[in-house]
């Protein structure tokens, strides 16, 4: 490979067409100056490990990783930061030589999320009540940086109670350590009138509906579901005919993105413009 071909990085996942990755790392790559193109990389569901693997033999420095593979990566990399370990899952990887540690699992999603809330929609985090929706992989990606912007409260709800107290013990040390009150409820006992309600189920996703009624709402809560596009969209009319503040996950795709690319290149590109575009295309999008 020429010194001067662009550094290889993808999305990988399964499925993957739908991805809007490639589009906002591009946009970064232009505004920042990289030389590097993104992909989109389909892994087979039982294949992932030697997928990724041949990315990497071919020269690829670093990839995002998607459903259903965050465990997987995580699994996969010699080294994790502090917040892929507490999530036990990755959504980064920086494919790092073995003379630098070996590959490098990072976790984006909660780091994203909470400055989605906080800069982008402007809701303070800090003494606030917080819901969250589901125990799997998305809710167990953000949960960590959700307890470090010290919100009084945080209750993980899932129809399963049991597998939202894993989750909830795993983070214990580090809730007591950010003054946080944790805790684990069942969907049929979710709590009222929480300032922030965050849905990291697949709900939206099978059209499912939402799983908890509006009393976890007050008027002026920020609803916000992980999910974006027509997916998302029966989650933001349900919040708003509620006197919620809705939202959508495409603030939170914009900005983990940004935290990977800052881990992959070194430098931070400014997430306001590229938002924007793409809001525009999404919203522009016809239902599908």
């Amino acid at each position: 490979m020429s010194s001067s071909a662009p550094d290889r990085y993808a999305v990988a996942g399964n499925p993957i067409a739908h991805s809007r990755s490639p589009l906002i790392h591009t946009q970064f790559a232009q505004q920042t100056g990289q030389a590097m193109v993104y992909e989109r990389l389909l892994c087979p569901l039982d294949d992932f490990p030697a997928t990724l693997t041949d990315f990497v033999n071919a020269g690829a420095k670093g990839c995002n990783v998607t459903v259903p593979f965050k465990f997987e990566a995580f699994e996969m990399a010699a080294r994790r930061t502090p917040r892929a370990e507490l999530a036990q899952a990755a959504n980064t990887l920086r494919f790092d030589v073995a003379t630098e540690g070996g590959w490098l699992a990072d976790n984006t999603d909660g780091v994203g999320l909470v400055r989605d809330i906080t800069v982008n929609a402007g809701v303070a985090l800090a003494g606030a009540r917080v819901l969250l929706l589901g125990a799997g992989g998305a809710s167990a990606g953000v949960l960590g940086p959700l307890i470090e912007a010290r919100p009084a409260e945080i209750v993980v709800a899932n129809r399963t109670a049991d597998k939202a107290q894993v989750l909830v013990d795993r983070h214990a040390d580090w809730a007591r350590a950010h003054g946080v009150t944790l805790s684990a409820r069942s969907l049929s006992e979710p709590g009222t009138a929480y300032d922030v309600f965050i849905n990291g189920t697949a709900a939206s996703l099978s059209g499912g509906g939402i799983p908890v009624g509006p009393e976890v709402l007050h008027p002026g809560s920020l609803a916000l579901d992980m999910m974006y596009g027509p997916a998302a969209q029966a989650f933001l009319d349900w919040a708003r005919a509620h006197g919620a503040i809705a939202r959508d996950g495409l603030g939170m795709l914009v900005e983990q993105a940004a935290e990977s690319f800052a881990l992959w290149r070194g430098v931070r590109p400014d997430t306001a413009p590229v938002l924007a575009a793409l809001r525009a295309l999404v919203d522009g999008a016809a239902p599908h």
